[in-house]
């Protein structure tokens, strides 16, 4: 019988265990389920043979939470949870959020600032010998200096500030796993300083590539020269910086775990609900992702704005077909399964499958296999996925199968049978897809597809739709705020929409995330090429979004003030009318 991992002394008892090997901290509320990855690596380390035990969302004012599993045999492994903390906590104009997806009925304010920090110090306070193994995407993409949009300044590896002995970066099962078995046979965590999907503090530089010294007197340039270095050789050479006397050893990316390892680990014994402490309270993300299946990671898409490549890689690493449709049997007999499965997919769903033919995925130069243009060498068929969908669709007390993970539209223009099939079967009346911009110039900022090929999709798109006979329509994802969008490009944006008709309900404003170039852009000014680009800020952005929700009434005036000061008054009518 499924049985959730240990989350107090008396739940260890029942066990028989008097010690956990490891103990597992995580920012989230503990959810059993594979799409929470804190759980997961328990999970896999569990399925290795150690006691593995939670602490979920500890009170981090006081020491009881960190203390009621005791001390580990061999170290605590911490996570500020899905998220980086700050983005859990902040909106794009810095305000604090109501609510917390991944707590018991959304409540927020159960984990702190900064929690990988905060948690680390607290454990180093409290059991100053303990071996502390930091993961998680807040620990993954700030694992080197980086620019922190919160406090405005470029800080240093998150592995400093935390005081943590050793962090593992991207999906960890394989550095984890490595870890754990070095530390059972007896050896100290300050000489793992070698493991693939790691980064630590050494006393002697074995790096390959020696980035210049960390420094916070550094100009923006400088930091922009530090960062094109580093993303042009992680993948291939370990890295290092000198810091204080010593250095940062960033070792290579830990390999992608091949299609057996994925469905091993997805085939783990996960109850797939939250605990039962939480006495029925909803945990929002799990009730956005209870009905999801995980088709596969990565993304070779390499978009400016985002941090993925850098932390799952661009390897599409994908489950057999069996193991998905296993986890779909499974699903249908859950109580709370209603027929609808919502989504599957990864990243991006229609990669599915998808593969380098000159298996140089994993050390290829190139960020993007898409921009400017799809790499001749990209498998990206949608073979595999338009028959994995079907046969999920076929599956005995499933009613729907839809994609609500995002598809590439570049991807799919070539396949016309892959736009009927989602027209016809996989669409819920809206599909959503991200061209976020209209302009030439932001796009090519943001390493996204021409604005064309969007136009071309929704064409097709619309037209098999309407011959279905099939009220449908596509809701596009916009940004704005972008480094290197002006208001005068916004204007030709939302005149688009209104032309169209098409009303946001919802958009996106431009937040620097750790790691992610469009970050970098954000805070020095200039592009990787070092030509220098507008960024807008402040009372800009907010012009910006009024511009493409012209609609609301509260945004008429402003609406106004952009068109005069761009002496584009012409427009007044068309878009107040």
């Amino acid at each position: 019988m499924k049985h959730f991992l240990p989350t107090s002394k008396a739940e260890m008892q029942v066990l028989g265990w008097q010690q956990l090997d490891i103990i597992i901290i995580s920012g989230d509320a503990y959810v059993d389920h594979p799409s929470f990855g804190p759980i997961l690596i328990a999970r896999v380390l569990e399925a290795k043979g150690y006691k593995v035990g939670i602490i979920s969302q500890p009170d981090w004012k006081t020491d009881a939470d960190f203390t009621r599993l005791g001390k580990p045999r061999l170290f605590f492994g911490i996570s500020s949870g899905n998220m980086d903390s700050m983005i859990n906590h902040y909106t794009a104009q810095k305000k604090l959020r109501s609510s917390d997806a991944y707590s018991p009925a959304g409540k927020a304010g159960l984990r702190p600032n900064r929690a990988t920090i905060v948690y680390s110090q607290k454990i180093r306070a409290l059991f100053k010998d303990a071996p502390i193994v930091l993961g998680g995407i807040e620990a993954s993409l700030r694992r080197m200096p980086h620019y922190d949009f919160w406090s405005d300044k470029v800080r240093n590896s998150i592995l400093f500030d935390s005081r943590a002995d050793i962090l593992v970066y991207g999906m960890g099962e394989r550095a984890i796993i490595e870890i754990a078995a070095e530390l059972n046979k007896g050896e100290n965590i300050s000489e793992l300083t070698g493991i693939r999907g790691t980064v630590v503090s050494s006393s002697h530089d074995s790096g390959e590539l020696k980035l210049p010294e960390f420094s916070d007197k550094n100009s923006p340039k400088d930091f922009l020269k530090f960062n094109k270095l580093f993303y042009e050789n992680f993948n291939t050479k370990v890295i290092s910086y000198p810091f204080a006397g010593k250095y940062l050893i960033h070792n290579l990316p830990a390999k992608p775990l091949s299609t057996k390892e994925l469905d091993d680990v997805f085939d783990l014994p996960f109850t797939r609900l939250p605990h039962p402490s939480y006495q029925g309270k909803k945990i929002p993300a799990f009730e956005q992702i209870k009905d999801s299946i995980t088709s596969h990671r990565g993304c070779f898409g390499g978009c400016n704005f985002c941090a993925i490549g850098a932390h799952q890689g661009k390897t599409i690493q994908s489950r057999s077909q069996n193991s998905i449709l296993q986890e779909i049997r499974e699903l249908t007999e859950r109580d709370y399964f209603k027929g609808t499965i919502s989504d599957v997919g990864g990243p991006t769903a229609n990669m599915y499958g998808n593969s380098c033919n000159l298996n140089i995925a994993e050390t290829c130069k190139r960020r993007s296999c898409l921009y400017p243009e799809i790499c001749p060498h990209l498998d990206y068929s949608a073979k595999s996925y338009k028959k994995l969908l079907k046969k999920a669709n076929s599956t005995s007390g499933v009613n729907h199968v839809f994609i609500s993970s995002g598809i590439r539209f570049d991807l799919a223009l070539d396949d016309d049978d892959f736009i009927f099939q989602i027209a016809d079967l996989h669409t819920k009346g809206l599909l959503k897809l991200a061209p976020e911009h209209k302009s030439e110039k932001v796009l090519e900022y943001m390493n996204k597809p021409a604005f064309y090929k969007y136009q071309q999709f929704v064409s097709k798109y619309s037209k098999i739709s309407r011959e279905l006979g099939k009220q449908q329509f596509i809701l596009p994802y916009i940004i704005v705020g972008h480094p290197g969008a002006t208001l005068h490009d916004t204007i030709e944006l939302a005149v688009y929409l209104k032309k169209n008709n098409i009303k946001l309900k919802q958009v996106q404003e431009f937040t620097p995330t750790p790691m992610s170039i469009s970050t970098l852009m954000y805070y020095t000014g200039f592009d990787l090429e070092m030509r220098k680009i507008h960024v807008p800020k402040g009372r800009e952005i907010r012009l910006m979004k009024a511009l493409v929700q012209w609609f609301e009434p509260d945004n008429k005036k402003l609406v106004i003030e952009v068109l005069i000061d761009a002496n584009r008054k012409e427009l007044i009518n068309f878009f107040l009318e």
